[in-house]
């Protein structure tokens, strides 16, 4: 029997015929004027009981995949008993999840698969002794359990405290993201589809035409970055709306202060990020700044924003190792374009921050190049371990491939000036991404338009690159 609190949430248990019409994500979802089918609904299971993580910065849409995913189901004529969503933020303890499995379980038929949905579990206290209570009962034995958070520490301690029962599935952990700048045009249909086709054909030349609506498409990106509710808000009106810029805010502030930390030091350490944006920082240097005694504190906030995939670390490379420069400064990046103009919405307030804040800082010109060059870093970690170059000079970007590791330099100016590439002119597989579509190369490296490196990179990956 199912807690009457979940009820709204399980409508499809009233009349599955409905279910897109009765639930309020659902509902909501096809008011929108841009609806998108993320990639990772083909790759959720469907007959292959196991314990399986999804994580994802809150309000990237993770409760929308679950819903699109029970309207597939019910749609496969999975029975609607076979099908529960329960949230965590109903759940006082593990006590509460177990009792409330339990009593859903009287009405599965255990011949059946069973699709079970925590989202967000972290709001649950000791979740995983709960989980693995269930799975030692005997209880999950037909389940497949489907556990969300926005927390990636769901993903390791899942890993930890499940061995042998994550289910014979190869794939058991998804991580879902803002849309890419690929999925984002595609999703936009401002370029029609045949000129699509050959924005992904390397060897395709791009019609001036559709060069200049992929740099206006680009130019859209670097205000509304890839969350869902900021794209609708700017296809609606062509502005990101207050409670939109405030809902992200509040997300970042209201998870850090579940984890006991201060607001004011939140609040120092995101402004210095911004001030510092792009730029290589120490823990000591930015505590230096601050009014945090500690550097290690610095260290901590980062690291909790980061497992909130709100902001991106981004170490120097160690290249004979191929692996992070424990000692060399990093770089930080919040992981979004959207996050970043959210932040700074909260740090500067303004009664209209789209037209007073967002618009005129990507007028200047030295903050749209910080904000272009973050926006591909934060691409290109969705897809390989990323790493940035500190040497006698910088590179922005070192991505691994294998057992090498690709170097790329980000220039959004419209002139590409020898003097500044004469780190990344030392290796032979080096690329530009820059503004510019009229030129080739330089000095020997091949340069790609910012624009169509980023879409050629494609729709994100499922899973975390490793």
């Amino acid at each position: 029997m199912l807690d009457p609190r979940f009820l709204p949430h399980n409508s499809h248990l009233e009349s599955p015929a409905s279910f897109k019409e009765l639930d309020p994500t659902l509902r909501a979802l096809g008011r929108e004027p841009l609806v998108y089918r993320f990639p990772l609904l083909d790759g959720l299971p469907r007959d292959r009981p196991g314990v399986y993580c999804i994580t994802g910065g809150r309000q990237v849409g993770k409760t929308t995949v679950l819903k699109q995913w029970m309207a597939d189901l019910l749609s496969q004529s999975v029975r609607p008993q076979q099908i529960a969503y329960l949230t965590g933020e109903l759940i006082d303890d593990h006590h509460s999840l177990v009792r409330h499995v339990t009593d859903l379980a009287d009405d599965w038929a255990r011949d059946q698969t069973t699709y079970l949905i925590v989202d967000e579990v972290t709001y649950v206290a000791g979740w995983d002794k709960g989980v693995k209570f269930l799975a030692d009962a005997g209880t999950l034995e037909s389940v497949v359990l489907v556990l969300t958070g926005s927390d990636t520490a769901v993903l390791r301690e899942a890993r930890v405290r499940f061995p042998g029962r994550r289910g014979s599935s190869g794939l058991v952990d998804f991580q879902l993201g803002p849309l890419t700048f690929h999925e984002y045009v595609n999703l936009s249909r401002r370029i029609e589809g045949a000129h699509r086709s050959s924005l992904e054909d390397p060897k395709a030349e791009v019609p001036r035409g559709v060069q200049g609506q992929l740099d206006e498409e680009l130019l859209r990106y670097l205000r509304h970055g890839g969350y869902l509710r900021a794209i609708n808000d700017m296809a609606r009106t062509a502005a990101i709306s207050v409670s939109t810029f405030a809902t992200y805010c509040d997300w970042i502030r209201g998870d850090m202060l579940k984890r006991g930390k201060q607001e004011q030091y939140l609040r120092e350490i995101l402004g210095a990020i911004v001030r510092r944006y792009g730029s290589q920082v120490t823990w000591n240097n930015l505590a230096k700044e601050l009014s945090i005694d500690h550097p290690m504190t610095v260290a901590d906030y980062v690291g909790l924003l980061g497992s909130m995939d709100a902001v991106f670390v981004q170490p120097a490379l160690l290249e004979e190792k191929l692996a992070a420069a424990p000692k060399k400064p990093r770089r930080l990046h919040f992981t979004d374009p959207f996050i970043l103009h959210a932040v700074m919405t909260w740090l500067r307030p303004q009664p209209e921050p789209f037209s007073s804040q967002v618009e005129p800082s990507l007028g200047d010109p030295d903050w749209a190049g910080r904000v272009a060059e973050s926006c591909a870093v934060t691409h290109v970690r969705r897809f390989c371990p990323t790493f940035y170059i500190k040497a006698e000079g910088e590179v922005d970007i070192a991505y691994l491939e294998g057992k090498r590791f690709l170097p790329v330099e980000v220039k959004w100016t419209e002139q590409l000036r020898p003097k500044d590439l004469k780190q990344i002119a030392k290796y032979r597989n080096a690329r530009i991404w820059a503004k510019t579509w009229g030129t080739p190369e330089i000095q020997g490296i091949p340069v790609e338009p910012l624009p169509l490196a980023l879409y050629r990179l494609g729709p994100a990956p499922v899973t975390f690159p490793s």
